[in-house]
């Protein structure tokens, strides 16, 4: 991306979270070794206890957990989340297991620029449990996507696709930590491609 001057500096990203953040340090780790040309602004979780803001606490980034207030709608809370969001002006949103259903006002003001990972090759089995699912269907192969976010769940452009093989003996748990291993290769580079796609397009249209 560039900035008000023209010349290139890192993307800014914000990062949504609800657990582990595995994929988040993934990216933290990419941008520190310089094979990501980003800065993670801030790190946010609806969950108090998610290990992943400890991790942004720990990289010097900003975190902070957004809860759920009783009775709370989604669009509300969206509401409150994109308010925080604007603060930091990222260029892209990035979903690193943000475990909620994002409204479609949310998706609509950040159209084009909220990313997610998922952990199947996509457009089958989206939704959650995704790893029994494979097995019980009998498949020989599973993996991860990277895609662009839409109203649609687990649906919108495909930026990069992993695929594991699926072993014998493999249970849910043992396929989910093969296919994690391929997330945390497969999302930084999936967040340089989609950006510098964005900036050939921008370069285009102007």
């Amino acid at each position: 991306m560039t900035n008000s001057s023209g010349s290139l500096r890192p993307l800014k990203l914000v990062v949504l979270i609800s657990g582990s953040g595995s994929n988040l340090q993934s990216i933290i780790d990419a941008s520190a070794a310089g094979t990501l040309e980003a800065e993670v602004s801030a790190v946010i979780s609806n969950i108090e206890s998610a290990y992943g803001l400890e991790r942004a606490r720990l990289s010097g980034i900003d975190s902070l957990t957004l809860k759920i207030l009783p009775g709370e709608s989604r669009e509300c809370y969206d509401q409150r989340l994109a308010a925080i969001i604007r603060k930091y002006s990222p260029d892209l949103i990035i979903l690193a297991g943000f475990m909620r259903i994002l409204s479609a006002g949310f998706i609509e003001e950040f159209a084009g620029c909220i990313l997610n990972i998922h952990p199947s090759l996509l457009p089958d089995f989206k939704g959650t449990n995704t790893h029994q699912r494979v097995l019980d269907a009998g498949k020989r192969e599973h993996g991860a996507t990277v895609h662009v976010v839409t109203e649609k769940l687990d649906d919108g452009p495909v930026i990069m696709q992993a695929r594991v093989a699926v072993q014998s003996g493999d249970d849910a748990e043992s396929l989910r930590l093969r296919v994690l291993e391929q997330e945390h290769v497969m999302y930084p580079e999936a967040i340089t491609k989609y950006a510098n796609s964005r900036l050939i397009k921008n370069k285009v249209d102007r």
